[in-house]
């Protein structure tokens, strides 16, 4: 490397910095609000506006006010913001289309008025927010999710159904009580026939509690599965566990058993070797007694 090239980066980067430096009258770029950022700002307004509903929609239909003006007014508030959040997420949508077809049902709740019972099923977002937050398992938070959404269907569909029968001509749900019997029977697709809806809102209520509660028989049949299946596995494991300790035991033992045979046998042949040692070097002082002696006869001097 020579002496120019210093020169020559120290030259080029300001150049650099002049190319990505942002113009001082350019204007400023503002984030884009995205549908999952809509959905996380009106998740809980949305989810207590469907609980205001629930709570003025059964007193209008449970307690028959003289007047519901006000009850009225309130439901048609709570409308406005259904259709608004409706709207607003259409609009932020990336592919509106797709957005459209997917999510049919919420413009019929929100377009066909004879359907506002079924706002109530904005109550089902409750669920999602405490699945969410939950520090349950994932089978807890299931069971959770199916407990509340059964009570939940079971109380909808016998406040819908009543609403719509209980001025029919032909109803054969008179009270309340015979509403949520009916919506219990209907969901756990029992079906004893004693009540029935005539109206046709009452039959299209009738046939969105059938489809919800063999949704959800699916759901727990296959939780239940799930849960079968994961107590098999855990027996199998335990029991493989069991009988690997038992044959690791079993050939810990025989190693020790030949160890110790081992170890005998080398303690035997060093006795052996022992004793044959003793045997050499006592041979060996006998043998040096007898030389020691020999040599001392043939040292004497002969003294004839």
């Amino acid at each position: 490397m020579n002496g120019t090239e210093p020169t020559k980066v120290s030259n080029i980067m300001p150049k650099i910095h002049e190319i990505h430096a942002p113009e001082p009258n350019a204007p400023k770029h503002h984030t884009r609000l995205t549908l999952d950022q809509w959905r996380k700002w009106t998740e809980w307004p949305m989810t207590g506006a469907a609980v205001v509903f629930l709570v003025v929609y059964s007193y209008q239909v449970l307690a028959r006010p003289a007047s519901t003006i006000v009850t009225e007014t309130i439901m048609n508030v709570i409308w406005v913001m259904f259709a608004t959040d409706y709207i607003v997420s259409l609009i932020l949508s990336d592919n509106r289309q797709f957005w459209f077809f997917r999510h049919l049902f919420d413009l019929a709740t929100v377009v066909l008025p004879m359907l506002r019972p079924l706002r109530l099923l904005r109550l089902f977002m409750v669920l999602k927010v405490l699945n969410r937050t939950s520090g349950l398992a994932l089978r807890g938070r299931i069971a959770i999710y199916v407990v509340g959404a059964v009570t939940m269907m079971i109380y909808v569909g016998a406040l819908a159904v009543y609403d719509v029968e209980q001025y029919a001509p032909t109803r054969q749900i008179d009270d309340f009580g015979d509403a949520v019997w009916w919506a219990f029977v209907t969901v756990t697709t029992v079906g004893y026939g004693d009540y029935a809806p005539t109206t046709w809102q009452g039959r299209l209520v009738a046939a969105a509690l059938m489809l919800g509660g063999i949704t959800l028989i699916g759901v727990v049949s296959a939780m239940v599965a799930s849960w079968i299946m994961e107590r098999v596995q855990v027996g199998d494991q335990k029991a493989f566990t069991k009988t690997f300790e038992a044959q690791m035991s079993r050939e810990l033992d025989e190693d020790a058993q030949e160890s110790a045979t081992r170890d005998a046998n080398l303690e035997a042949k060093i006795d052996a070797l022992s004793a044959q040692l003793a045997q050499l070097i006592a041979e060996r002082d006998t043998n040096a007694v007898h030389d020691s002696s020999a040599d001392a006869l043939t040292k004497r001097p002969d003294r004839t």
